[in-house]
């Protein structure tokens, strides 16, 4: 007997909303994060913080976020993403407020002040770490297949806000009222998006079961992970050697490009933290434009062919523009082309995420988190590493290592196959109505 058609379309004010506050939640995590790397600028000389100590400030955060990825997915694949985004906000809006404390805790008299921060970055990274897998399990459970790369561009687009907004904004409540007043406002604007989250959200469109191609129901919340299924899977793990190159350039523009701005290029703190934004507002626009890119390009030439074209090529163009803007002279220029090269880099973003929700939508979060595990396990090295390379060899070769790392993390598109499926998995569970080829 044929299966009823399912419902195609969510009610489309409830998707609006939904993926609203999903750029909500985005803006506010990446504040969380973006916010210590100006608010150091006085931190390091106030509490007496090397180059090194904080690059392992920043990267401790890296180390817990990429470490809980794949949970934080999981717990959205078996809970849902309204309860797990919403404990997971409240988690890292608490610590992001203890931050402020953290030089004063007990803590710090048995770890040194160096010491108590990386622990509570770390504990602030353990709660983002579930942020991103519950995007993309959201925007699988409310979006239709063509939409899926625009719908989680959004989403993602909200780190450009954020991240654009924080380097000014901290830089002058540090100036006028002491950098721990910038971690307090930053708690409770989490707070305050963790009840939105909760009171409005919802795990699935009120046609929550849907009939899959071979006449069974999808259940609301999936408890198997099929591991061998993933390991037999050549394009997932290339999709994670390449999202991790993504990460380590990623996290060049998160922790150093402010003071990197102001300590090499010359501008003031304030100016600084203005032009610290650019990257950020380039991201705001190529993120969602990269995801409506690669959905027109899958329906144009299949899964396999559209979403490595948009991928492969915005990572070759991100290698060659931070290439070319760490060599030239004049700092606006150099801000420009550095900018460009963030843009193109997020450009990507659609691609990367879709290509889990083409691999399985039953387990879009667990395989995003396996996905944004490698990216941060690049992005645990860059912090620490970038500052060293500037010390040995100077700032054009650390962000020319960068440039680097892009063209390779571009160049393995050229393996990653998302519409061929999961290994001794059948096609019709992949979800996607856009062409294999």
């Amino acid at each position: 007997m044929t299966p009823p058609a399912p419902s195609t379309t969510a009610p489309s004010s409830r998707r609006r909303l939904i993926l609203a506050l999903l750029f909500g939640i985005c803006v506010v995590t990446y504040i969380d994060r973006v916010n210590i790397s100006v608010a150091a600028r006085q931190m390091m000389p106030v509490l007496g913080l090397t180059d090194i100590q904080m690059g392992q400030i920043f990267s401790a955060f890296v180390i817990g976020y990429a470490l809980c990825q794949i949970p934080g997915g999981w717990l959205g694949d078996r809970w849902g993403p309204r309860l797990t985004l919403t404990l997971a906000v409240i988690w890292w809006s608490i610590f992001t407020g203890l931050t402020a404390l953290a030089p004063t805790w007990p803590l710090a008299g048995l770890l040194g002040i160096a010491g108590s921060l990386i622990v509570v970055r770390f504990l602030i990274g353990i709660g983002e770490a579930a942020a991103l897998p519950n995007f993309n399990r959201t925007i699988a459970n409310w979006l239709l297949p063509h939409e899926h790369g625009l719908g989680i561009g959004i989403a993602i687009g909200g780190l450009g806000v954020g991240s654009a907004l924080t380097p000014p904004l901290t830089a002058w409540i540090m100036v006028n009222y002491g950098w721990q007043t910038a971690f307090w406002l930053a708690s409770g604007l989490g707070l305050f998006v963790a009840g939105l989250w909760w009171c409005i959200a919802r795990d699935r469109p009120p046609d929550a079961a849907r009939p899959s191609a071979d006449g069974s129901r999808e259940t609301a919340r999936s408890t198997r992970i099929p591991w061998s299924a993933f390991f037999r899977t050549p394009t997932l793990w290339w999709l994670v050697l390449s999202y991790t190159c993504l990460g380590y350039v990623a996290y060049i523009y998160l922790s150093w490009f402010y003071l990197y701005l102001v300590n090499v290029r010359g501008f003031t703190v304030l100016a600084g933290g203005f032009y610290a934004a650019a990257p950020f507002l380039a991201i705001t626009v190529t993120c969602p434009l990269g995801g409506w890119l690669t959905d027109r390009a899958a329906g144009r030439w299949g899964v396999n062919r559209g979403r490595a074209v948009v991928g492969g090529s915005g990572m070759v163009l991100s290698g060659v523009t931070i290439a070319a803007g760490a060599m030239v002279e004049g700092p606006i220029l150099a801000l420009t082309l550095l900018s460009c090269g963030a843009g193109f880099l997020y450009l990507t973003v659609g691609a990367y995420w879709t290509c889990t929700v083409d691999l399985s939508k039953a387990h879009a979060g667990t395989l995003s988190g396996l996905m944004n595990t490698g990216a941060n396990i690049g992005g645990s090295l860059s912090p620490t590493l970038t500052p060293w390379l500037a010390q040995q060899m100077g700032w054009t070769t650390a962000l020319s290592v960068a440039a680097a790392v892009a063209l390779v993390g571009g160049a393995m598109w050229i393996r990653i196959r998302p519409g061929d499926g999961l290994a001794d998995r059948p096609l019709p569970e992949q979800g996607g109505s856009i062409g294999h080829r």
